[in-house]
């Protein structure tokens, strides 16, 4: 007798997700172009825990944001937040380490983080970030750096026609509007001009006045474009920039420079933000340190790179599935073995099929299914001349060749 195991209903949690080959895959090819392209840049890895002391978290984001962030007491009876992003982590290790690290301090960070939205498409209570920044400059040199790196990221990931729009507080500033109006303007692209002037007339208690303010601000003139924002903007073509003078971006935190990148007919909204934030860091290192950085939002890049068909065909990893000879020999096990071990040693990725007694038509059917290109195979006729047998999947062509042969084939 046996005491009966009690069911367990496999699911993940609301919001929350599994990746399983083929999507990991796409995730890891984008992770791993930008990486490239943020080291290419001098940006080096920062990695910081998922837990952080409540109060490092909580008031930076504004109400909304202490509202979403995961919060709890531990075992120690600590106040605890999931990180919420990965800009206030970044504030406090500068603050903490800033005897350590040199600056300007360049650093990029690819780590999920956590907030307890309410789930609908394209929203999800983990999720990854993929963040750069550089701190400890204020130069307009950095400012371009940061941009120059997401024109080139958007490039290597196969992005064309892409729009770096930019815009900067101080034009907010030059005329006087408050919060809300800010916010008015900023969903300009989603509720159109006409409900926009609707709400700026409530506002300000006068379709004239509002008008005129739209009006002067939509068609800032150059002579009238803060400084540091016309020399960005004098490097436009090269770098893909566009005004965008109702930009305005959600934190409170940015000072200067504030800029998004929108895609032609993905209608998932912006790919990447961000801006110039010189006051964040000074609440953790009692000075002001300046900074200036961007996040990637990873899961629109993925899904804006699948309706564009940017994926390479096959991402499968894998090139070689060395089979087991069925119903073959101790000899001829140990010769597929030693095939894999020289495979893997010349650096091609290989897996050895680890069912001694599978049919052939199993095995081949096993590559087929995880995209393998190339199988090959080890009989009796085969060994006893020192060859292999090179099966193409695609094409299912065959060739008995040497070892050699078939490594420069693969």
């Amino acid at each position: 007798m046996y005491n009966k195991i009690a069911m367990i209903k496999p699911q993940t949690l609301k919001g929350f997700r599994d990746f399983l080959p083929e999507e990991a895959r796409k995730r890891q090819f984008v992770i791993n172009t930008l990486k490239q392209v943020f080291e290419s840049y001098g940006f080096e890895p920062l990695e910081t825990p998922a837990l952080e002391y409540e109060e490092i978290l909580l008031g930076k984001y504004g109400r909304e944001g202490d509202k979403l962030m995961y919060r709890f007491e531990d075992n120690g009876k600590r106040k605890v937040a999931l990180r919420y992003d990965q800009t206030v982590p970044l504030a406090r290790v500068v603050a903490q380490y800033q005897n350590q690290l040199p600056m300007p301090f360049k650093r990029y960070q690819i780590q999920n983080v956590w907030r307890a939205e309410n789930t609908q498409k394209g929203r999800f209570r983990e999720f990854l970030q993929c963040d750069a920044d550089i701190v400890g400059s204020s130069s307009v040199l950095s400012d371009l750096e940061i941009l120059a790196c997401i024109n080139t990221a958007m490039k290597n990931l196969g992005f064309q026609g892409f729009s770096i729009l930019v815009n900067s507080r101080k034009v907010f500033d030059m005329f006087g509007a408050n919060k809300k109006i800010i916010s008015i303007l900023d969903k300009e692209d989603k509720i159109g001009k006409d409900k926009v002037l609707g709400l700026l007339s409530e506002v300000m208690e006068s379709d004239q006045k509002a008008e005129e303010f739209y009006s002067n601000i939509k068609n800032l003139q150059p002579k009238n474009i803060p400084d540091r924002l016309k020399e960005i903007l004098e490097k436009s073509d090269e770098l893909n920039l566009f005004p965008a003078f109702f930009l305005a971006r959600g934190l409170d935190y940015y000072t200067d420079l504030i800029f998004e990148v929108k895609i032609p007919k993905y209608k998932g909204g912006s790919v990447c933000g961000g801006g110039r934030y010189d006051n964040l860091i000074g609440m953790f290192a009692g000075k002001q340190v300046p900074a200036v950085g961007f996040a990637f939002g990873f899961d629109r890049l993925i899904e804006a790179m699948e309706q564009n068909k940017l994926f390479p065909a096959n991402l499968q990893t894998t090139k070689v599935l060395v089979t087991i000879f069925p119903s073959g020999s101790e000899e001829l096990k140990e010769k597929s073995i030693d095939c894999s071990l020289l495979l893997r040693s010349s650096g091609v990725s290989t897996e050895l099929y680890l069912d001694e007694n599978a049919k052939m038509e199993k095995q081949l059917k096993y590559a087929d299914q995880k995209g393998i290109p190339y199988v090959i195979i080890i009989g009796p006729e085969e060994a006893s001349k020192n060859l292999v047998t090179l099966r193409n999947m695609k094409t299912s062509e065959q060739k008995i060749i040497s070892l050699d042969e078939a490594l420069s084939v693969v």
